[in-house]
């Protein structure tokens, strides 16, 4: 009994965080606030995740889902990952509250490279022709993508703000392919 109400609370304490979370960014949201979210008292949630970083490390359990390419044209695997990548920006708040708090907070910093390296690196290893080379790859497409995504989704720069999606594809897809195909990155 005490560890189905122990699961629920979690769950509350989770759920309540994340919605909290997207709504405020990492900065705004309080501990009291996602308690009271969650109708339970705060040293619950102190109890549970220890303090703010620790519950939005828990909360921003976050899922890339970075396609399959098996099917995918090898010359056109950047713009379908580019086309992936604003599909999920564009889709779900959590991984753009996690983006605001990167920047400011070392543990979701911490979280957002745990994200990238352990989702992206295996497909970077995947298609490097080069398998020494995989992580530094990994890291060129997580830099291109985070840094427009910064620049388009959280700072709002009014030529990246204002792409089509299908503009932003044409331009950063080439450069994404590059990364993660081209035999010589110099």
């Amino acid at each position: 009994m005490t560890t189905r109400r122990s699961d629920a609370t979690r769950a509350a304490i989770l759920t309540a965080a994340r919605e909290r979370f997207a709504a405020d960014g990492f900065e705004r949201a309080t501990i009291r606030a996602i308690a009271a979210d969650a109708r339970i008292d705060p040293s619950m949630v102190m109890r549970y995740y220890g303090n703010k970083e620790g519950l939005f490390a828990a909360a921003a359990e976050f899922d890339l889902r970075l396609p399959d390419l098996a099917g995918a044209e090898p010359a056109a695997v950047g713009e379908v990952l580019v086309r992936h990548f604003l599909e999920r920006w564009e889709g779900d708040d959590t991984l753009l509250a996690l983006l605001r708090a990167a920047v400011t907070q070392e543990g979701p910093a911490e979280r957002m490279r745990a994200i990238f390296a352990g989702q992206l690196g295996p497909l970077a290893a995947r298609l490097s022709p080069k398998e020494d080379q995989a992580p530094l790859r990994a890291g060129l497409v997580a830099s291109q993508m985070l840094g427009f995504a910064l620049c388009r989704y959280v700072l709002k720069l009014p030529p990246m703000a204002a792409l089509e999606r299908e503009e932003a594809v044409a331009w950063l897809g080439p450069t994404v392919q590059r990364y993660l195909t081209e035999s010589d990155l110099t």
